[in-house]
């Protein structure tokens, strides 16, 4: 029986088409949805408007360059959800633009073209989950599958065999095992029948990355290297294409291109929010440490954030104002000398609050992990494996070690791990996460300092 493969010419143009059709009917549906529920919607007697918007947007979507209908093969879900919501979203944006450019936009109905863009992107989601499903039914079968000579014997080859038995939906079988780089095993493979040949080589052995290149010289099928890196400690690791030469990216920070200007607005729009809202607590708190003890209402400490870069994070004053005059101590929060008010507003960590001013003017997030002095981040470095790796990213007021209650004098290499599982899974959804979580479960905390 011939396999069919997903790769085939044929099926980027099917998905296409049906994405055209999804747009089309979602369209008609939102149109004619007041005739099934009692919505009162202000629609012109001719429609032909809303029926030509309606077919741009699909022909614009199906008909332009995208990643969005390349191979499923070996895909999480929840980036292939998250790439057609991108696509179309930039679409809708385009669509709106272009009606207000050319003053059209009055012409239609504002609840049907929401609902129509809300309609449309669910649709269009249960149409991949349903292919998806599909494909991965079939594979489970037998149909559809990928064969897969796998060249290695190390802890690279064990992981890749590890996945694949886990992932039966992936479409990859393995059906060839060479665990060395012998010529005359490797060149047999150039005659047998599979679909790739993956090297999982140590990075370092050039020798045999050669040698097992040279024997599969004459081999037809796609090879590609899975390095045995998996002693490293890799942040969001995976493959860039610089001046055309393809890099290995080891450790990088996740906020680059479409990210950073996403958290750049996140911070912005939130921290405007909060501060417009909290501005009447924050009088009565600066009143408060005021009218409590002598000196100035705010505490500027150096604090180190993104790209090791110090500055100046601000908090309501909780202790006197001579308390740190015979040195600094990391920890100990319990031992330090606080004021009443300071005690309270510490345990609360109200103090906290001035540092959404230190995230308007830029300094730092609202989320990320939390900064240290710069005394301590020089002593830690050599202590705590990959800590520096938590400045790749802007500090945060709050994060997902502290909502896990790993905050002021708890483990620090802890916390660590979890600010780098941050970084490397970071999305707009985490951090929304963690501010809901920190509303609920993030202000009282036996070890706030």
């Amino acid at each position: 029986m011939s396999r069919i493969r997903f790769s085939d010419p044929w099926v980027p143009y099917v998905a296409r088409v049906v994405d055209a059709g999804v747009i089309c009917v979602s369209g008609f549906l939102a149109l004619h949805v007041r005739r099934l529920q009692d919505i009162s919607i202000e629609l012109p007697a001719d429609l032909s408007g809303y029926y030509a918007l309606i077919t741009i947007a699909a022909i614009l979507f199906a008909a332009l360059p995208t990643s969005v209908y390349r191979s499923w093969r070996g895909s999480q879900v929840p980036s292939m959800l998250a790439g057609v919501a991108a696509r179309w979203a930039g679409l809708v944006s385009l669509l709106l633009l272009w009606l207000f450019a050319f003053k059209a936009s009055q012409d239609f109905s504002r609840f049907w073209f929401v609902l129509w863009a809300g309609l449309t992107l669910c649709l269009l989601w249960l149409e991949r989950l349903g292919i998806y499903l599909a494909l991965r039914a079939l594979r489970q079968r037998g149909f559809n599958l990928r064969h897969v000579a796998l060249v290695g014997s190390g802890q690279a080859a064990e992981n890749l065999k590890y996945k694949l038995s886990t992932a039966g939906w992936s479409g990859y079988k393995v059906v060839l095992a060479v665990h060395g780089v012998e010529s005359t095993a490797l060149e047999a493979l150039s005659s047998a029948e599979v679909d790739e040949v993956w090297l999982a080589l140590p990075l370092g052995d050039e020798q045999a990355i050669r040698e097992a290149l040279h024997a599969l010289r004459h081999s037809t099928a796609a090879i590609r290297f899975a390095p045995d890196m998996f002693t490293l400690r890799l942040i969001n690791h995976g493959v860039s294409d610089v001046l055309g030469v393809p890099m290995f990216d080891l450790s990088t920070s996740p906020m680059t291109g479409m990210n950073q200007l996403v958290k750049w607005l996140e911070d912005k729009v939130l921290s405007s929010l909060i501060l417009l809202l909290i501005s009447p607590l924050m009088i009565l708190l600066a009143l408060g440490v005021k009218l409590t003890s002598r000196g100035p209402v705010f505490y500027r400490q150096e604090r180190v954030g993104l790209n090791n870069k110090p500055f100046h994070m601000l908090k309501f004053r909780s202790m006197p104002v001579d308390t740190e005059k015979s040195g600094v101590q990391w920890g100990g929060s319990a031992t330090k000398a606080t004021t009443r008010f300071g005690q309270f507003i510490r345990k609360t960590s109200l103090d906290e609050l001035p540092q959404f001013l230190n995230v308007l003017k830029g300094d730092m997030s609202i989320v990320g992990p939390r900064p240290e002095r710069p005394m301590f981040v020089e002593q830690f470095k050599e202590e705590i494996p990959d800590y520096m790796k938590k400045h790749m990213v802007k500090a945060g007021i709050t994060g997902w070690a502290q909502v896990h209650g790993w905050r002021g004098d708890t483990d620090l290499k802890t916390r660590i791990e979890y600010d780098l599982y941050y970084i490397e899974n970071w999305s707009l959804w985490l951090d929304l996460k963690i501010v809901v979580m920190t509303v609920f479960k993030g202000f009282v905390n036996k070890n706030a300092y």
